[in-house]
């Protein structure tokens, strides 16, 4: 019998060699208890939290969890049904309209998780005979969508203008074209340059459809996006996101002004054939999407910090992914997979969690921790990061000095 699992063997041995030098296991962290959006308990130990998503600090707020407790109470903890047979309850309804009301379209549709709401899009919306044109660093979700579909797929380099155009030139003129971008990458923290882009997009007849996991909230007039702030909301066809960031909750979801789009709700496998989100979730997330319609103060405090986290540790002489901050993704390069995890363990045992990303993750050749902020921390939290960074940095140097 041929072992199944044997083609994983190469990265059973690398995990296994790398938890052998000592360090906590990077993909195995527990919050045993979870204080605040900002800390937790990890290894027993009160810990900061810089790596999370959560941006708006949203998961504690008192109205959310109440709209979650009310719900669970009267529509119990589950669906048990998909969308489109069992699965549609009251706060599935005001989520979407709560929604089109935060992002001011026509349409908008909800699915159990960020991932499905992209392998769902992307699969549905682009078929045979038809070109996805996707930024080479997209989510794994995006390209998961596209193995799903059975459009031709095209990659054009990260974020290259020119790039994008000329691949577009190459495509029949009559075919269909979806052209895929990211409002903010989330290895980076970069921030896409969407108006070329999509002016491009729009120059070869293709339409577009745009992910803003890693900008809703803060980004924009409203909080809608990369997409919003550039003023792109009438060029822009397909908006994607998740709950699971700026909302703090599970899900996601895509919205759009298209006439057509609510067909989808019908042709869409990862949307009819999957249990809808519970109710209770589905408050959760309605609660804090109309309190982030007015949440400036949470997004002018989210930048504060993410600004200053950034300036701190590069004067501190840390190697940022960015020159400047673009957005509440604050990445610190490291020169391999070895001094990556050893810096990362070397700050949770300073009581600091941020992620530690690899390829594939990352783009090859590139390793980082990864830091996010939340509107809940404050300048002060900041300072303490920065000066715990700098302390686990010694630590490390210590350890291999003995």
């Amino acid at each position: 019998m041929t072992d199944l699992l044997s083609k994983f063997d190469a990265y059973i041995a690398e995990h296994q060699g790398l938890l052998a030098t000592g360090v906590n296991d990077p993909f195995g962290v527990v919050m045993e208890k979870v204080l605040s959006p900002t800390r937790a308990i990890i290894n027993g130990r009160e810990t900061i939290l810089v790596g999370t998503y959560n941006y708006m600090g949203m998961t504690f707020d008192p109205d959310v969890i109440a709209a979650g407790k009310k719900a669970l109470e009267e529509f119990g903890a589950g669906s048990t049904g998909s969308r489109v047979l069992n699965g549609t309850f009251a706060p599935h309804i005001a989520v979407e309209q709560a929604l089109k009301d935060f992002y001011g379209t026509r349409s908008a549709i909800v699915f159990s998780t960020g991932y499905q709401a992209n392998l769902g899009m992307v699969s549905t919306l682009a078929g045979k005979g038809d070109y996805i044109i996707l930024d080479a660093d997209s989510h794994a979700s995006i390209y998961d969508g596209c193995k799903l579909g059975n459009a031709e797929v095209v990659r054009f380099r990260h974020n290259n203008v020119e790039d994008l155009d000329k691949r577009l030139g190459r495509l029949p003129e009559g075919a269909g074209k979806l052209v895929i971008l990211e409002g903010v990458y989330s290895m980076l923290g970069d921030v896409a340059p969407l108006r070329e882009l999509v002016a491009v997009a729009k120059k070869h007849g293709a339409m577009t459809l745009v992910d803003e996991a890693h900008a809703m909230g803060f980004f924009g007039k409203h909080g809608r996006g990369v997409y919003e702030e550039l003023g792109l909301e009438d060029d822009v066809d397909f908006v994607v996101g998740t709950f699971s960031k700026s909302v703090g909750t599970v899900g996601g979801f895509a919205v759009s002004n298209h006439p057509k789009f609510e067909i989808l709700r019908l042709v869409c496998n990862p949307y009819r054939f999957t249990a809808s989100l519970p109710p209770a979730v589905a408050a959760t997330a309605e609660a804090s999407i109309r309190k982030l319609m007015t949440a400036r103060e949470k997004r002018d405090n989210l930048w504060a910090v993410s600004r200053r986290l950034h300036a701190g540790l590069k004067d501190a002489g840390f190697q940022m992914a960015t020159g400047t901050p673009e957005s509440a993704i604050i990445a610190v390069l490291l020169p391999d997979q070895v001094s990556t995890v050893a810096m990362w363990h070397q700050l949770l045992e300073h009581g600091i969690y941020c992620n530690m990303s690899r390829p594939p993750a990352t783009p090859a050749g590139i390793f980082l921790l990864r830091c996010s902020l939340s509107a809940a921390h404050t300048l002060a939290d900041v300072e303490e990061i920065v000066r715990r960074f700098i302390a686990a940095r010694e630590s490390l140097a210590s350890v291999k000095a003995a």
